[in-house]
């Protein structure tokens, strides 16, 4: 044992333990997908390639010091230590995932199938880990600082977002609000609000800015190609599909967020109103009639060992 210091080890589920946690057995799992023209073996063997991969995970980390693992549904109610090692095996959600629940702790991330896994955020193979701990005990290791987003609501609800905030309807129906940026104010129906950090920006808000330059006929927007820093001082709006009518405008729909210009909603909807981060519908914040919530960059940040 090389440390005292606890090494949290995070990962989630496969796509074939889901799979057996949904339909109760092997059998009952491969015989629905039979039934659909798709075959059980690929999840089985991606399974199997992953926890080979989780497994050489634990055992470097065991060689070192004291390893607690922990599964993505436990994130919420765990209390991280201020000295703990945190480690995160799997993909680029689950890394954003965890940063919001740490407090500056550097996440050493590791990508357990690369063939599978694009990995912006996952700078490491499983064969890299040795080395990257033995950086980290002798503090010679590079962390890049993530702004974080946050979102608080006169109801005293706070939600963080490492990716970015949906604001909107649960479901298809538009969502009604006020939305103001400094000065400006407007009545707005659209398919809901994104507000994007840097480390979100060639994800969902990406998305958007392509869909709307190919619309559109343009160049991509600047936005685009690269995002914008990790680190940046700002983040960014954009309106999905918003609707022009007798009582909605259109004139604020992109936009940045900085000290100097929080951003604020006012919910019109009577019902199925919602705030969420980091694409976790299950986690939001009611935002119905009478909700504002004010969308400003997080005193919190994240920080990533590359």
């Amino acid at each position: 044992m090389l440390t005292e210091r606890k090494l949290v080890v995070v990962t989630r589920r496969t796509r074939y333990q889901e799979l057996l946690h949904k339909y109760g057995t092997r059998g009952q799992a491969e015989f629905y997908l039979r039934h659909l023209g798709e075959s059980f073996g690929h999840y089985e063997q991606e399974h199997l390639q992953l926890c080979a991969a989780y497994e050489s995970v634990l055992e470097t980390a065991r060689a070192v010091g004291r390893v607690q693992p922990l599964e993505r549904e436990l994130l919420p109610s765990y209390r991280f230590a201020p000295d703990d090692i945190v480690i995160v095996a799997g993909q680029d959600g689950l890394v954003a995932n965890t940063l919001k629940y740490l407090d500056a702790q550097p996440v050493i991330a590791v990508n357990p199938l690369p063939r599978a896994f694009d990995g912006l955020l996952l700078p490491f193979a499983p064969k890299d880990l040795a080395g990257v701990l033995r950086r980290q005990l002798q503090s010679r290791f590079r962390a890049k600082t993530i702004t974080m987003a946050q979102v608080s609501t006169n109801r005293g609800e706070r939600l963080l977002a490492v990716n970015d905030l949906f604001i909107g309807s649960a479901g298809h129906a538009s969502a009604r609000y006020a939305l103001h940026s400094g000065a400006r104010q407007e009545q707005q129906s659209s398919s809901g609000v994104i507000v994007s950090t840097g480390l979100g920006s060639t994800g969902w808000l990406r998305s958007i800015l392509t869909g709307a330059s190919a619309v559109a006929g343009q160049e991509a927007h600047p936005e685009l190609k690269d995002g914008f820093a990790w680190d940046s001082n700002f983040l960014c709006y954009s309106v999905r599909e918003p609707f022009p009518s007798k009582t909605t405008g259109t004139s604020l729909v992109f936009g940045r967020v900085d000290a100097q210009t929080p951003l604020r909603l006012q919910s019109r909807m009577a019902e199925r109103g919602v705030i969420f981060s980091d694409g976790i519908e299950s986690d939001f914040i009611d935002f119905t009639a009478g909700t504002v919530a004010e969308i400003r960059i997080s005193d919190k940040t994240g920080r990533l060992v590359v």
